[in-house]
């Protein structure tokens, strides 16, 4: 019954507390999680408060036009409500994209994130991978002159690694596709690499005037709606009306929608938690330094060590309440970690010397 399944992969997402408790018998409040790149410091007071306000209308289907959150996106990212579309999470556009082309060949980075080809394999659809497990984009270009897939997938920055493409390359790149590919631009991660450095800002007002590229961002990371999910596509109208022809009805909670037009109200709060992630982040780069470590360099909320025994490591944290990504399921030993809060990120870097 189910035999074009046979071979597809379940995606892997972080273990959620709630195992941990059940297996180890920890206490939920004891236990961190640093595994799934979520927002430790949350939404908004105000996306909170405006949420306990509408629970008593959850029984109501959203404003399925979303015009509200379509027009605070469009004057921040300066294009036309006609030029997005809402999704359950960006995933969700990803796989109405992948669905509306159908394609026979899809091209990724050697490693990057896993729904890419999740979705392209349920079309029956042959990925194609290049031999650097980072972006590079001239194994990109040599593999599309000679296998033409019709997309193209760049993940800017990079989940699960963390890298980032400059935006100059990116658009360089663009330039030398014809428009008969479609070029994804995962941008998931795009504010934390603009705040970084601003020559990785892919600005998504800069890709309508090709017609082949669609860019994609999400409230799940930097504005800390991951339960709520929450994504968005923009590109040229003429794509953004075919995607919604995939699209369903009240395809995002009438909750989740309130919530990411707070979010929108309150670009302070999400600098904050930016500005508090990288200042985080460089205590784990110190670690590494003093432990003759190699890491990513991350223009995201995590960081990748390259560490022996990553497995046996983790499942050490796994045991002490501590939850991390082990990254061998991608063929080499390392540790992916999220940012998260300062007592967060000294227990475990504590733990880590121990077991180091």
């Amino acid at each position: 019954m189910f035999e074009k399944l046979k071979n597809l992969k379940t995606y892997e997402a972080g273990k959620p507390v709630e195992l941990v408790v059940r297996k180890y018998g920890i206490k939920p409040e004891e236990i961190i999680k640093l595994a799934s790149n979520e927002n430790p410091y949350g939404p908004s007071p105000k996306v909170i408060q405006a949420v306990k306000q509408n629970t008593p209308f959850m029984h109501r289907y959203p404003d399925d036009s979303y015009y509200e959150l379509k027009e605070k996106l469009s004057k921040k990212h300066n294009v036309k409500n006609s030029n997005i579309i809402i999704g359950a999470g960006s995933d969700q556009i990803l796989e109405f994209a992948i669905h509306a082309i159908k394609p026979k060949k899809v091209l990724t980075a050697g490693i990057t994130f896993a729904m890419y080809e999740i979705y392209s394999k349920q079309v029956g659809a042959e990925i194609l991978k290049t031999p650097s497990k980072e972006h590079n984009l001239n194994e990109f270009y040599e593999i599309y002159q000679k296998q033409k897939p019709e997309i193209i997938f760049l993940c800017v920055p990079n989940n699960p690694l963390g890298e980032c493409l400059d935006a100059k390359d990116v658009f360089d790149f663009l330039e030398k596709i014809d428009s008969e590919t479609l070029i994804i631009i995962d941008g998931a991660y795009q504010e934390f690499a603009a705040f970084k450095d601003k020559n990785k800002e892919i600005i998504p007002s800069k890709i309508l005037d090709y017609p082949n590229v669609l860019y994609t961002g999400t409230f799940s990371k930097a504005y800390a709606l991951g339960g709520m999910r929450v994504g968005y596509g923009i590109a040229n109208e003429y794509i953004i009306k075919n995607l919604y022809k995939l699209r369903p009805p009240f395809n995002i909670t009438t909750l989740s929608l309130i919530a990411a037009v707070k979010a929108l109200e309150d670009e302070e709060w999400v600098k904050k938690g930016i500005e508090n992630n990288f200042k985080q982040m460089q205590k784990y780069i110190d670690f590494a330094n003093e432990n003759n470590l190699k890491y990513i360099n991350s223009w995201t909320n995590f960081i990748v060590f390259y560490i022996k025994n990553s497995t046996k490591i983790a499942n050490e944290l796994l045991k002490k309440g501590i939850i991390i990504r082990d990254m061998s399921s991608y063929g080499f030993d390392a540790l992916r970690i999220t940012i998260g809060k300062p007592e967060e990120n000294e227990k475990l870097l504590k733990i880590l010397r121990e077991i180091n």
